[in-house]
């Protein structure tokens, strides 16, 4: 198969690419003219140039594939507000599933997020088959733009695109350049994150996450969400884990109204001061929103299951993240 991955040079994209290359498939790497795509040249890959707003020329980068994967999902950085995010989210990947009917890609992997989907209702692990009833209550622009864009899928697949979604748990690993998820890490070592917000997660490794997504766009039914899990923790022990690895003091615990105010309160100063605050709405939706996830659905169809261990992936980041001088 010739296989696209929009967004390769993020975390889950650049494990995507290695899983389509070590599938012996062929990888295409559609980015934008400005990315750092000298970084996937080991992977061997024919780069096409579009950008995602760019219609005809994101339709001329899809054509003659078997297969395209979005991993270039909205992550909300900087306060503002949630109906900006959402709309920019939701404009990003129309272009996309635009240009993918325009192409006549037969098979479309979004990749999204275990967030979208509520909390099971009886606390159990939460599974493909929940759905919100309307909007969430919670106005959190992570949680709103994941939700949003889990509609959106599916409602194109529905209207006859061919649109498989592969949602991973939290993904931590090596690669993570922004970083993203691994901003735990980096946050943890460096002493700005004293704290965390009790929750529930589901987390994967990025190389696991990486050859589950190839799996979904393979074997997976149009329209259905696929979780792609690796092992369930409470916040409070993942944190202390990586604390301990990092030869640091573990963070504490913070009740998540106190963590909704003090973002509160870093969105007004950003506002005055045009300074980032160091707890925002993302970071406390990343360890707050979060369930612990059943994974059996992919296990049953994909043939799915994670093989590398917690503690692997934490040492395998860890070691990333210390040779590219983020600790």
């Amino acid at each position: 198969m010739k296989i696209a991955v929009i967004g390769a040079t993020g975390l889950l994209g650049h494990h995507v690419s290695r899983a389509v290359r070590d599938a012996g498939h062929e990888l295409v790497v559609v980015h934008r003219s400005a990315s750092r795509i000298e970084r996937l040249e080991y992977l061997e890959p024919e780069c096409r140039s579009a950008e995602l707003l760019d219609h005809p020329a994101l339709s001329r980068a899809l054509e003659g594939l078997d297969g395209a994967i979005f991993c270039a999902g909205q992550y909300p950085r900087r306060p503002r507000r949630w109906q900006e995010e959402v709309a920019s989210a939701l404009d990003q990947t129309n272009h996309f599933y635009a240009a993918c009917l325009s192409a006549q890609v037969p098979r479309i992997l979004y990749v999204g997020a275990s967030i979208a989907l509520p909390r099971h209702p009886e606390g159990l692990p939460g599974h493909e088959g929940l759905f919100y009833e309307g909007m969430p209550r919670w106005r959190n622009p992570y949680l709103l733009c994941k939700w949003a864009l889990d509609e959106q899928a599916r409602e194109q697949a529905r209207n006859g695109l061919p649109v498989v979604i592969g949602i991973p748990g939290m993904t931590l690993g090596e690669f993570d350049i922004g970083p993203s998820t691994g901003r735990l890490i980096t946050a943890i070592g460096d002493g700005t994150m004293r704290y965390y917000v009790p929750g529930r997660r589901n987390l994967i490794d990025a190389a696991d996450a990486g050859r589950g997504l190839l799996l979904a766009l393979e074997k997976g039914r149009v329209g259905e969400r696929y979780l792609l899990t690796g092992q369930n923790i409470e916040v409070g022990e993942l944190t202390a884990r990586i604390a301990a690895k990092l030869g640091v003091p573990a963070p504490q615990p913070m009740p998540l109204a106190l963590a909704k105010g003090i973002a509160a309160l870093g969105r007004l100063r950003y506002r005055l001061t045009g300074r980032e605050p160091q707890l925002n709405d993302t970071t406390i939706a990343v360890m707050a929103g979060g369930q612990f996830l059943d994974g059996s659905k992919a296990r049953e169809e994909l043939g799915f299951e994670a093989r590398i261990p917690l503690d692997v992936t934490l040492d395998r980041a860890i070691g990333w993240f210390r040779e590219n001088g983020y600790l």
